[in-house]
């Protein structure tokens, strides 16, 4: 397999260093990821400045903009064919529930769904109350992967959808099982913290400090803090065909008079 590794962490970061080496062992790898960490940068491009690209060393390429304008450069200029397989992560922190909507990580993924081509995100959770403290447990993360990603390209699912896979912060011994799971939802302090600077102007802080998750039966919250891993599969079109039916119902008169 030609396998395409992104993420936004950075490309000095463990989590993507491990996971290139291996999944080499599947195929021919090559790492395209930001030159620096873009965490929650979520699924942007970047269309008012130009990129860098820098060849840090044989495949694998530092850009200078997002998770997703890498998956968007390696797919489209530096890869001379068509990726078989489009992996992002492994990240440095749990992407679960409403996290998907922020993150860099899954961003990578879905850009690669876009292109049709089969894209994973991998998480690792680092531990069940998500510490950045602790020891993060990559040969977890990446003995699952070597196991997981050649039965997801055997499958058949369909284009555009992408899986977002987050692994417990624990010794592969002690993970429970796999679990396929639908999204939670976490919650963070709403916190914004004014600041000034030397000449007194003022500047902000955005983000607090993360407060926990919804008891949501079979959610990938629950399943990973019960020490599962969580495998949830997500699609690019977001309509709410269930709406979608009662909108048509509504009286909408816009004609002119």
């Amino acid at each position: 397999m030609n396998i395409l590794i992104s993420n936004d962490d950075g490309i000095e970061s463990k989590g993507i260093l491990l996971l290139a080496e291996a999944l080499k062992e599947l195929g021919d790898v090559t790492v395209v990821a930001p030159h620096r960490e873009r965490s929650t940068s979520g699924h942007s491009l970047t269309l008012h400045k130009p990129l860098r690209c820098i060849e840090v060393k044989p495949k694998y390429f530092a850009i200078s903009g997002t998770p997703a304008d890498c998956v968007y450069m390696a797919t489209r200029y530096i890869l001379k064919r068509k990726p078989d397989l489009i992996i992002s992560g492994v990240n440095r922190g749990a992407n679960l529930g409403n996290d998907i909507y922020y993150s860099g990580t899954v961003a990578a993924a879905r850009e690669g769904a876009y292109w049709g081509v089969k894209s994973i995100a991998f998480s690792l959770c680092l531990d069940k109350t998500f510490n950045l403290e602790k020891k993060p447990h990559w040969e977890t993360a990446t003995k699952f992967a070597k196991i997981f990603i050649p039965l997801a390209v055997r499958k058949d699912y369909p284009i555009h959808n992408l899986l977002n896979v987050n692994i417990p912060n624990l010794p592969s011994s002690e993970i429970k099982g796999v679990k396929i799971s639908k999204l939670g939802r976490r919650f963070y302090s709403d916190q914004i913290e004014e600041r000034f600077d030397p000449r007194g102007k003022s500047y902000y802080w955005l983000g607090g400090s993360y407060k926990g998750f919804d008891e949501i039966p079979e959610s990938d919250c629950v399943d990973v803090d019960n020490g599962f891993i969580s495998v949830t599969p997500l699609k690019l079109d977001c309509t709410d065909y269930t709406l979608l039916s009662e909108f048509k119902n509504w009286d909408i008169d816009f004609t002119s008079s």
